[in-house]
């Protein structure tokens, strides 16, 4: 399934481009990935519509509460496949699987509504369980994605406990190329380094997004600010603070306060949030 994969995650990233709407899928605003709590809040009613079922309650409670599911589908699924067009390729496996068995899961939600809505209710309780048997393949690969492949998951370095407190020696000013970021060390911590003129900005060097190296990624100026666009999907920070300023990272990149000692010795430490 790797070609119709490719093609349906370029045609994604095609269609919405950069730009607000993107980022709003992504969840750039809140700082945190948007598909997730929309897909628990789905999940959750069509769950309840279960439990209403088998509590066989007034049958117009599991009908709103199926409805109300149904209802967020749209923008949970849009929020879903906007993350899953900028992960890597076996991530965007397990993807694809996961939305053919939610899609499954919405067509036979959608077909007991209907059917609930005729009058034909142990119909449509049959089909809400088979639904919900779909819907519980789809979460669990769900699950899988977040946890064991780490999509969207915070993938830059964690400095405030790889780095003790105070300024720690990085490198002689002279040895840094102007206008040109590189990566430098710190410890265990691998660290992208931009100097220009006697300015030196630092940030974690793997992107917060799936790790990708921002020392090789470009420099551009958004609204006044020099920021980096990561190279492998594009996510984008702010020098000054790490700062996302487009996604598909939600979680800034660590930056680091820097000073210059008199004898040219670039020193640096965790910027304080």
């Amino acid at each position: 399934m790797d070609r119709p994969i490719r093609g349906l995650a370029k045609a994604v990233r095609r269609k919405l481009g950069p730009g607000p709407l993107r980022d709003a899928l992504h969840g750039v605003p809140t700082g945190k990935p948007l598909h997730p709590p929309l897909a628990t809040f789905s999940l959750g009613c069509l769950l309840a519509t279960a439990v209403l079922d088998l509590a066989r309650v007034e049958p117009r409670a599991a009908r709103v509460m199926l409805a109300t599911g149904l209802g967020g589908v749209l923008p949970t699924a849009a929020a879903g496949i906007t993350d899953w067009s900028s992960l890597h390729r076996e991530q965007q496996r397990v993807g694809f699987v996961h939305a053919l068995a939610n899609v499954t899961a919405i067509g036979l939600y959608a077909g007991s509504l209907a059917m609930r809505l005729a009058g034909r209710e142990r119909t449509g309780r049959s089909l809400s369980f088979a639904g919900l048997a779909a819907a519980g393949l789809g979460g669990y690969l769900g699950g899988h994605l977040a946890y064991r492949q780490a999509a969207g998951a915070n993938h830059a370095e964690s400095v405030t406990h790889l780095v003790p407190l105070g300024w720690h020696d990085l490198c002689a000013l002279k040895d840094l190329p102007d206008g040109r970021p590189v990566a430098r060390r710190l410890g265990y911590i691998d660290l992208f380094v931009l100097r220009v003129g006697e300015t030196v900005n630092v940030l974690a060097d793997r992107c917060s997004h799936l790790a990708g190296p921002l020392h090789q990624g470009r420099l551009i100026a958004d609204d006044g600010t020099t920021c980096v666009v990561c190279p492998w999907h594009g996510s984008t920070f702010r020098l000054s603070d790490g700062a996302v300023v487009h996604g598909p990272g939600t979680a800034p990149q660590p930056a680091f306060e820097t000073r210059i000692r008199r004898d040219g010795i670039i020193q640096v430490r965790p910027a304080q949030a």
